[in-house]
């Protein structure tokens, strides 16, 4: 059922190599569970082993948002096992769904984005590379995944668009600025052919020895970037994400265009950052208005 499962996912959904994976993670947990409760069939599991399993998630202290999470991708799984096999979804049906936290996204202020850049000055190739590798970031609001995939067929260094394929394999074009633009080039032209020490391959940013960066390598760029620019804030890479959208909506830009530019299937996922741009507001007014 897990092998057809995933077959499903892939193919038919669609779904990109690091979701499947947290979907087959999910079940494998989930069937270890039912394995420690000497349940060896599938057909045998009831309500009570879903509501046993869904309070050992939330003993171990995970956040209500994995827990949700977890759930969501048994779900789906006892959905196509009933539809392909007639295994019955009864135990999960009824089972209580946590909700999401209701937790505004982090972002940076515009001055301490200006701090960030001018912090990031110099010709040697890593600092070149890390002040390209921010700007477009911060031009395109592009997830940190799909910054990594970027190949350089994928920029269009005329008319400064960049192809980004994102969740579920989607496609979109995304502009990006001046600033990026001249950030690119210099890094396209001076300092990526040094680090590149005779590797052969098209990916965009590349680390020290030549080799394609991963995500792990942009939070630490990113870290290192924030100690030198002496900014006390924490950073995790979609925080650039979270900047973009809400400095865009600060600025006047309609809703659906950054839904557009963010990649977002539904108009509820970027409606969050409208609660930023309020708490944005509120506390601008209570901190300049006299009688506030």
């Amino acid at each position: 059922m897990l092998s057809s499962f995933k077959t499903y996912i892939q193919l038919e959904k669609n779904y990109s190599e690091h979701t499947i994976r947290q979907y087959e993670k999910d079940l494998e947990d989930f069937f270890l569970f039912l394995h420690g409760e000497g349940i060896e069939r599938i057909e045998e599991v009831e309500y009570l082993h879903a509501r046993n399993y869904m309070t050992k998630l939330y003993h171990v202290k995970l956040a209500r948002t994995t827990v949700s999470r977890k759930i969501s991708s048994i779900r789906s799984f006892y959905r196509f096992a009933n539809r392909e096999f007639g295994l019955s979804e009864e135990a999960f049906r009824s089972l209580y769904h946590p909700k999401k936290e209701e937790r505004l996204p982090q972002f940076f202020y515009e001055e301490e984005m200006e701090t960030l850049f001018n912090s990031l000055q110099g010709p040697e190739p890593l600092t070149v590379r890390n002040r390209a590798l921010v700007e477009l970031l911060y031009a395109t609001g592009m997830r940190v995944s799909e910054c990594m995939a970027i190949r350089l067929k994928d920029l269009d260094r005329v008319v400064q668009i960049v192809k980004v394929t994102g969740k579920g394999r989607k496609e979109r074009f995304i502009p990006y600025g001046q600033f990026a633009h001249d950030a690119l080039e210099q890094y396209m032209e001076t300092a990526r052919p040094k680090l590149m020490k005779r590797k052969e391959h098209d990916f965009l940013f590349v680390n020290s020895r030549g080799e394609a960066l991963t995500d792990r390598g942009v939070r630490h760029i990113l870290n290192e970037c924030m100690k030198k620019a002496s900014l006390n804030s924490t950073i995790y890479p979609h925080m650039m994400r979270h900047t973009f959208a809400t400095h865009l909506l600060n600025n006047g830009a309609d809703m659906r265009t950054v839904q557009e530019l963010l990649g977002h299937s539904h108009l509820s996922s970027t409606q969050v950052y409208t609660h930023v741009t309020k708490e944005h507001l509120r506390n601008t007014y209570l901190k300049t208005h006299p009688r506030a």
